[in-house]
């Protein structure tokens, strides 16, 4: 017989009661709001407690006081590499020990988790076996997407191999295609690992010795064939690594899901991407705190320089002109567990501070098909919601530091509860 798993044990019906409620669509907030989740962690209600179901004797699942906080939906992160450290170059992954990787990968899963993402999409390095540890309850971290690798050209942004053939990431980083055979091949080979979605390099990038951001990645017909095959295999999404602008519109013409990065964007770029419906993720943490020359090699630290202008000045243009945002931030390029300062810098580029949380929301969750489900509190929904300290519409910086993220839910598992908002619950950290 098997054992249940602590998840299975504690999951239970749920009623969070005296919040500010911001569901993720945009509309404003309600104030003394009820959200309500049913024993299999799905919502059945959300919304102002003078027309909740009464609680009464009748409930018999564990009621959260949120003591006048905001409740929010489980945020996503669209862009990160949980494989890697902070600042710790993928091409040296192939010489720690794999054990060690393992289990300090699990850790970064946790402190994203505990900073409020419940959802995280891997763009490269992150086996299928996390997310099928997530969803068995073998470990806690965040619902996974993951590419499992990226690929790339010879030479290209994820090319992490030495000239004699050596592959310094131990195989877990990319995969090389310089024809359109070997394109439809690559994708193969990421589908037949698990991947749930195919990462691409259209541009060159910022961390590789090779390459600037404006060289060009896979050709255009190399990008539509990546495209076609995928299509071919339930229409996985193509996410591209895009900085420089001629590859951006390479990856747009070429059929992608998502530009990622999307530092040059230029008008032209932003037209088509709204026509075609393409989603821009532009990881602004690797702007805002992902450049130290301390711990950067020199070729890397002045490229961030030199693009840093030019990425908040398109940026904030991409903003202006109403482009199809989602949340990401490239984390281990940017420290990990702080994913919702990515937030703080959408707004400091001119949106507003409903706008950035349903990018990080309902957007996120649209990017990653998953909208029917998650990204919004509303019934029917899945009971992914975080709870704060402050009033993130007058300080949307309260999201980025993880200490005021004092409870997270997660399918209806308490995953975070430092306050003790749990009668039954201990405070400082400890979880039920």
């Amino acid at each position: 017989m098997t054992e249940p798993t602590t998840s299975e044990i504690t999951r239970t019906a749920l009623r969070v009661e005296n919040a500010t409620l911001i569901d993720g669509t945009g509309a404003a907030p309600i104030a003394d709001a009820v959200v309500i989740a049913d024993a299999e962690g799905t919502i059945s209600y959300a919304g102002p407690a003078a027309t909740a179901p009464a609680s009464g004797d009748a409930f018999t699942g564990r009621v959260i006081d949120a003591g006048g906080r905001t409740v929010l939906p489980g945020f996503f992160d669209c862009h990160t590499h949980l494989a890697y450290a902070h600042a710790s170059p993928p091409g040296r992954r192939g010489e720690l020990d794999p054990v060690l990787v393992t289990f300090d990968t699990a850790t970064r899963m946790r402190q994203t988790l505990d900073a409020g993402i419940t959802t995280a999409r891997d763009l490269g390095g992150l086996a299928t076996g996390y997310r099928t540890a997530v969803e068995s309850g073998r470990i806690e971290g965040p619902r996974l997407h993951t590419a499992v690798r990226i690929i790339s050209h010879t030479g290209g942004h994820a090319d992490v191999r030495l000239p004699d053939g050596t592959d310094l990431s131990g195989g877990e980083m990319s995969e090389l295609a310089d024809t359109e055979d070997e394109a439809r091949l690559a994708v193969r080979k990421v589908l037949r690992a698990g991947a749930d979605l195919v990462k691409i390099c259209a541009t060159g990038g910022m961390g590789s010795p090779y390459d600037q951001p404006d060289d060009e990645g896979l050709l255009e017909e190399e990008i539509r064939a990546v495209v076609d095959e995928c299509r071919r295999h339930g229409g996985k999404p193509v996410a591209a690594h895009a900085q420089g602008n001629a590859g951006i519109l390479n990856a747009i013409r070429g059929g992608v899901t998502s530009i990622e990065h999307g530092y040059g964007l230029d008008d032209r770029a932003l037209e088509m991407a709204g026509e075609r419906g393409v989603f821009v993720v532009p990881t602004l943490s690797t702007v805002y705190a992902g450049i130290d020359k301390a711990t950067m090699e020199p070729y890397h630290y002045e490229k961030k320089v030199r693009w840093s202008g030019i990425t908040k000045e398109n940026i904030s243009r991409a903003i202006e002109q109403g482009a199809r945002i989602a949340l990401g931030t490239d984390a281990a390029v940017c420290p990990h567990g702080r994913n919702l300062m990515e937030l703080s810098y959408l707004v400091d580029l001119g949106m507003d501070p409903m706008d950035a949380i349903v990018a990080g929301t309902r957007t996120a969750a649209e990017l990653l098909g998953v909208a029917d489900r998650l990204g919004t509190l509303a019934p029917g929904r899945v009971a992914d919601l975080v709870v704060c300290e402050g009033d993130p519409l007058a300080d949307i910086g309260v999201l980025g530091d993880p200490a005021n993220v004092v409870c997270v839910v997660q399918d209806g598992h308490v995953r975070k509860d430092t306050k003790g908002l749990l009668p039954s619950a201990t405070p400082a950290g400890v979880r039920p």
